[in-house]
This record gives C-alpha cells, sequence and structure tokens, in this order.
C-alpha cells in the first residue's frame, strides 16, 4: 500500500525520465542548417526543450523570420525520424529510471506522461524502451496546450478522476514547474535536466531532488504539502 496521498504521479518525458539531449541537439542544428540558417547555440536549444517544436522553433529563429518556422518544424522531424533509425542513434534512460517505475507501479496509483513531445514520438519511444505498460494517461501537444499551460494536466486528471491534491508533476524545467503550479498542483524538480535547480524552485517546485531513485521516499511528506 502507498505510504502517501498521490493518486497520480505525471512524469515530464525528455530530461527526466530520458537522456535525448544529444539526439535534439543534432536534429535542431539540421534542421536549421538544411534550411540556410545558422544553428543556434546549443544553450539556447537546451532551454527551450519541453517546449512545443512550433514554439521552441519560434524562439531559436532570428527576429524577422517568423515565416520559416513550419519549414524548421518539417526539418527538424524529418531529421530526427531519419536519425532514430541510424544504428548510432542512442536515447538512455536515467540512471534508476525504470526501477523506480516500477517500484512506483503500485494498483492504487496512476502514472502518467505530460511531455512538448508529440504522441508518434512519445510513442517510439516507449516503445524503445518498453515502457508503456507502465503508464495509464499520456498527455503530449496533439490534444492539449502546450508548457506552461495547464491543459495536459487537467485533462489527465479527468481520464483517471483525480483532484488536484492528489496530484504530483515531476519534471526538470521551468515549464513542467509552471504547467504544474498553473493547475493547481504540486510539483517537484529534478537536477539532471535542462535547467538549474534554482530555477525550478523559482518557479515553485517544492523540492529538487538529485536522483530519480529518491523520489518515492520524498512522496509521504511532499504529499502534507498543498499546493
Amino acid at each position: 500500500m502507498p505510504t502517501h496521498s498521490y493518486r497520480l504521479i505525471l512524469f515530464d518525458f525528455d530530461g527526466t525520465l530520458v537522456d535525448s539531449q544529444a539526439n535534439i541537439l543534432r536534429c535542431m542544428a539540421q534542421s536549421f542548417s538544411e534550411a540556410g540558417l545558422d544553428p543556434p547555440p546549443e544553450q539556447d536549444i537546451r532551454r527551450i526543450v519541453g517546449l512545443t517544436l512550433d514554439v521552441a522553433v519560434e524562439r531559436l529563429l532570428p527576429t524577422g523570420y517568423a515565416d520559416r518556422v513550419e519549414e524548421i518544424c518539417e526539418g527538424y522531424r524529418r531529421a530526427f525520424l531519419s536519425w532514430r533509425q541510424h544504428p548510432d542513434y542512442r536515447e538512455p534512460l536515467f540512471p534508476g529510471v525504470r526501477e523506480t517505475l516500477e517500484r512506483l507501479n503500485e494498483p492504487e496509483i496512476f502514472l502518467g506522461i505530460a511531455t512538448g513531445k508529440n504522441l508518434r514520438g512519445l510513442s517510439a519511444s516507449l516503445d524503445h524502451h518498453d515502457l508503456a505498460h507502465l503508464f495509464c494517461t499520456f498527455q503530449t501537444p496533439d490534444h492539449s496546450p502546450g508548457k506552461p499551460h495547464p491543459g495536459m494536466v487537467l485533462r489527465a486528471m479527468d481520464e483517471v478522476a483525480c483532484r488536484p491534491e492528489e496530484t504530483l508533476l515531476i519534471g526538470d524545467t521551468t515549464y513542467d514547474i509552471e504547467m504544474a503550479r498553473n493547475a493547481g498542483i504540486n510539483a517537484i524538480g529534478v537536477k539532471w535536466g535542462y535547467h538549474e535547480a534554482h530555477e525550478l524552485m523559482s518557479a515553485g517546485a517544492l523540492r529538487v531532488l538529485d536522483r530519480f531513485s529518491d523520489i518515492p521516499d520524498h512522496l509521504p511528506d511532499l504529499a502534507e504539502i498543498q499546493a
């Protein structure tokens, strides 16, 4: 039996469950280059991970290039689909992810994903890691507004009939934390992703964890803190 009051635990994907940084950097740079534009600095690309692709690209493009957003997005999708088939493609889970998810996967608990990745890409990654069976709700921008809008969280809660005080989100960016706060739920951050710990705390995270395996041990006391 769980020792906490959370019934729905939502996870971000890129930067929280999987280390996809090298792939994102590679494919974003390729999409800009193929469009005849200078690739954005890597630190700028890291800052936009978690946003929907169109918003991310719009932020990365120079001023006056808004009409190139869809072109770059299509180039990114092509690059990612092609790279995913390459023998050198890697997208490792962060340490402790599988074991901790299995530990959290109890009959009384719903696990879910809320990501800026589209459903096609998410499904491919989950299949690659054989993780889909651990989750009962998959929230993507295919059906809801992107982060930090609360739509994905609200839709997940509606699907499994959970209240805000029963719901927790775990993510690595301020967009994750802001989405959670906008939905009226608690959130915790993780240190191994794209945004710094102090940024996550400033955005409203209750705390920031050092290791994925730390999550279960922090749930009982977190559940006593109201959003």
